[in-house]
């Protein structure tokens, strides 16, 4: 992690505990231990997202909580498997005949729109 973030991420004591599955009293420890970095803001503790991420690693148990109840729960579905970040071939071939189903769809109502008469204004003149 930088040392110096520019805009850093801070949560409150109940998000932590949220976002990694455990007791609010064990962030309360942490912060205690100076385990945490914090800012405090109208009395309440903001604390660094990246020194909660360092201190769940670190730790076996909040690391299995996080993993289990916490956001971890939800980072396999994050994950891109396929090589140099691109996505996946599947749903690229899925998308594109989407996309190439629009588009038919589109030019058969541009055809059907071109067809229907279209009446000037003389002809609707002389008819009234």
């Amino acid at each position: 992690m930088p040392d110096e973030v520019k805009y850093p991420i801070r949560v409150s004591v109940s998000e932590a505990a949220r976002l990694f599955g455990v007791d609010p009293h064990t962030v309360r420890r942490a912060l205690k231990a100076q385990e945490l970095r914090y800012i405090v803001v109208q009395g309440r503790y903001k604390i660094n997202f990246d020194s909660l991420v360092s201190w769940s690693q670190n730790r076996s148990t909040v690391k299995r909580k996080m993993e289990q109840k916490g956001i971890g729960q939800y980072v396999d579905h994050w994950k891109i498997k396929t090589k140099k970040f691109s996505p996946d071939s599947k749903i690229v071939a899925e998308r594109g005949s989407q996309n190439a189903e629009r588009k038919t769809k589109n030019s058969d109502l541009r055809t059907q729109s071109s067809e229907l008469p279209i009446e000037d204004e003389e002809s609707h003149s002389k008819s009234q």
